[in-house]
């Protein structure tokens, strides 16, 4: 085992063989960039700055993949948990595109195709589809081309919008910096799934240079960090680009702790893995054990075992592109589950208090250590290498890497601060993540970029996922929370819980319960389906999940879609867990605590039939498609492209199957232009009034017959305890074809 100084690896000072124009145009020096101020300066300054921006952004994505040898490697699957990679080198440009044509910026789509297919799926959450037989990826060089269109759409929008200083949540630039943001959040974890491809199947490239040195690891101690407040406060517009979890206000007084000087070494972690760490239940969790079960390593993953030349074992690294002789005094990186179980066995062997720091005592150090003005003297931001560093090598104060090299694990799920509210063009980026299974890591790592970096940001991995994350010890008795309220208090997911699954009022029927059941009801009465068992039913729009309960008593499978996560999530939620709490306002800030179960309901012995997806639906992927019942509920008159969404319905029914549509005709241009307007509007030509029932026969007779005539179904969906919503939606029926 080594554990002197020694060059460790070589990087190549030629591009690699077919390298993209993206990788000619970088230089490493273009890598290093910082996120714009966004609270100060002029109109075109700022403008020539976001460009200036977003093409770099775009660049190094781009050259990012260079490290993939041939095209076949886009193909690979990293993990069983993850798309491969040409998913990942479409997602970002698919995200411009959606967000830009939900907020109305993008007239049109630019590929449905691809962005059907790359839309969602990024993280494992149980309505992602990872299933391969869905998906026929398209080419790598039909996602370039694509890539290059969205380019120009997107630099021709930022050259010719107008907007103001300072740009806020409701700037109409903002959702351009949020599909920047997200693709530098991109280029990182693209940059663990490469890492976790075949070494085959990558190659080094220069802009991405892995650090050459190695030496002795130091001893590790504890150092005392005083007792601090945290004090947040954190509002829009702020100086920089912000996601939804880094605003409001947050407030805790912290004892004194004493911290790691270091960030574990791999040498550090080494006794524990020769202590038998690995084999010893006792210093894993519940959750820890179930994941061991299931790893087949009893080591860090990025730890590679080989023989030298004598025949003894020996350690070595996988880095992203390259494997090295191990550097023993870099930082190890873990998941969670690892980094809990090595604090657990290092107690047990010192009889301190040993484990990982809560956010909060993460905050403390930083500002004690006032690391964020280092950050010039950190592994961050891409400055230095492309791979970690040695422990030793970054002072912040008497700490070293406080921030950079590795992100930090802690102790602490993601939850939101108080004031928090989602962005209504990205509903999903934290929501589903507020599960008490997402652990927030701090701090940044040598790939981390632009909002990562910025002293405010908030990002939660799954406990056992991987990134570039290692971890610092403390030395604490203080108790740390590690659950946090899951009752839903987000205001319209909340609000949409007590629609579903809440109480009755003012003696009007349970409106998805409703529907459900004439939707059954229209089944029973047709002799296409009398007597059949196999019934499929597609709910498009389902939100928190109701209709899709109620319709598997009577169908074999039933499929909920809807576009916002949170709903889906709470959908998922309910057929997993059979319960679900929220609150919901009485009066101010007066709340009031709800709970429901299916098993009240008497829906909990067929929650199993149904599966709940995150989908746009005008965009939906093919394989939705052989159902005998569609229902799409109050939904026609939210789309962008109404007309789009029913021209293709037909597709994804069963001859003679049955579409069901239900709308109150609120028809409004914050949600649809008024040229796509089914009905609600005077003809240019005749002037005459057209109404939703004529727009939908117009879009609807080539592929359908009307089934009886229109119908009229209340709802009420309550806002406060004296103030409610009543309106009333026309139902049709539609039969297709045969």
């Amino acid at each position: 085992m080594q554990d002197h100084a020694t060059d460790v690896a070589s990087t190549p000072t030629s591009l690699p063989p077919h390298a993209s124009e993206a990788s000619k145009r970088l230089s490493r020096d273009d890598l290093i960039t910082q996120s714009p101020i966004l609270n100060d300066g002029d109109v075109e300054t700022k403008r020539a700055e976001i460009k200036r921006y977003f093409n770099l952004t775009y660049d190094a994505y781009e050259a990012l993949f260079d490290t993939l040898k041939t095209d076949s490697a886009f193909y690979e699957r990293p993990c069983s948990l993850r798309h491969p990679l040409i998913f990942y080198f479409g997602h970002t440009a698919t995200f411009f595109t959606n967000k830009l044509v939900l907020a109305k910026l993008l007239p049109k789509r630019i590929n449905p195709k691809i962005e059907s297919l790359c839309a969602i799926g990024v993280d494992e959450m149980s309505w992602d589809d990872l299933n391969d037989a869905h998906y026929d990826w398209p080419s790598v060089d039909e996602v370039r081309i694509y890539r290059r269109h969205v380019r120009a759409a997107v630099n021709d929008l930022i050259d010719s919008m107008k907007f103001t200083l300072p740009i806020d949540w409701n700037s109409p630039i903002w959702p351009v910096m949020m599909g920047i943001e997200h693709e530098r959040i991109h280029l990182e974890t693209s940059s663990v799934l490469i890492r976790q491809l075949p070494l085959s199947s990558v190659q080094p490239h220069p802009l991405f240079p892995i650090c050459p040195h190695s030496g002795k690891a130091p001893e590790n101690r504890l150092i005392d960090v005083p007792a601090g407040a945290v004090d947040i406060n954190h509002q829009d517009p702020a100086e920089t680009y912000g996601w939804d979890n880094e605003y409001g206000e947050h407030h805790a007084e912290i004892a004194s702790f004493k911290a790691a000087q270091y960030l574990v070494s791999n040498k550090e972690y080494l006794a524990f893995v020769e202590a038998g760490g690995y084999q010893t239940d006792a210093f894993w969790s519940e959750e820890g054990n179930r994941w061991r079960e299931f790893t087949p390593d009893k080591h860090p993953t990025f730890w590679v075992q080989k023989t030298d030349l004598n025949g003894e074992p020996e350690w070595w690294l996988r880095c992203m592109t390259q494997e090295i002789p191990m550097p023993w005094n870099w930082p190890v990186e873990v998941n969670f589950l690892e980094a809990e179980a090595f604090c657990k066995w290092k107690a047990k062997l010192s009889g301190q208090a040993i484990r990982l720091p809560s956010e909060d005592e993460y905050l403390r150090l930083r500002d004690h250590t006032h690391a964020l003005a280092l950050q010039d003297q950190a592994n961050i931001n891409l400055q230095e290498y492309a791979s970690s560093t040695p422990v030793d090598q970054h002072p912040h104060g008497d700490f070293f890497d406080v921030v950079g090299n590795v992100w930090q694990w802690t102790q602490t799920p993601i939850y939101p601060f108080d004031g928090f509210k989602v962005h209504p063009l990205y509903d999903d980026f934290t929501m589903p993540t507020f599960d008490n299974k997402h652990n927030i890591f701090k701090g940044g790592c040598w790939i981390s970029t632009g909002n990562e970096i910025n002293g405010h940001s908030r990002y939660a991995f799954r406990r056992h996922f991987f990134q570039h994350a290692g971890f610092r010890y403390i030395e604490s008795a203080a108790p740390v929370q590690t659950e946090f309220s899951t009752y839903e208090t987000d205001e319209a997911a909340a609000q949409y819980c007590e629609f579903h699954y809440g109480e009755r009022y003012f003696d009007v029927d349970n409106f998805p319960q409703a529907y459900a059941n004439l939707a059954i009801e229209q089944m029973h009465s047709d002799p296409t389906f009398s007597g059949r068992s196999d019934l499929k039913a597609l709910e498009i729009g389902c939100s928190v999940g109701r209709g899709c309960f109620e319709l598997a008593r009577h169908f074999a499978a039933v499929t909920g879609l809807d576009f916002s996560a949170r709903f889906i999530q709470i959908a998922e939620r309910m057929k997993q867990q059979g319960s679900i709490r929220y609150t919901i306002p009485q009066e101010g800030e007066i709340m009031a605590f709800k709970a429901q179960s299916l098993d009240k309901l008497g829906l909990g012995t067929v929650a199993e039939k149904c599966q709940f997806m995150q989908q746009d639906a005008t965009n939906l992927k093919p394989h939705f498609t052989g159902y005998d019942l569609i229902i799409a509920a109050n939904v026609i008159d939210r789309l962008y492209d109404p007309g789009k969404f029913l021209g293709m319905i037909h597709e994804r029914l069963n001859q003679g199957g049955l579409l069901i549509l239900t709308s109150p005709n609120s028809w409004d241009s914050a949600f649809t232009e008024p040229s796509r307007w089914l009905g609600g509007y005077k003809d240019a030509h005749s002037g005459e009034n057209v109404t939703t029932l004529e727009g939908l026969h117009a879009l609807l007779d080539a592929e359908f017959e009307s089934v009886g005539q229109p119908m009229d179904l209340p709802f009420v969906i309550r806002e406060t305890a004296r103030k409610f919503q009543h309106s009333v939606a026309e139902v049709t029926v539609w039969k297709k074809r045969g």
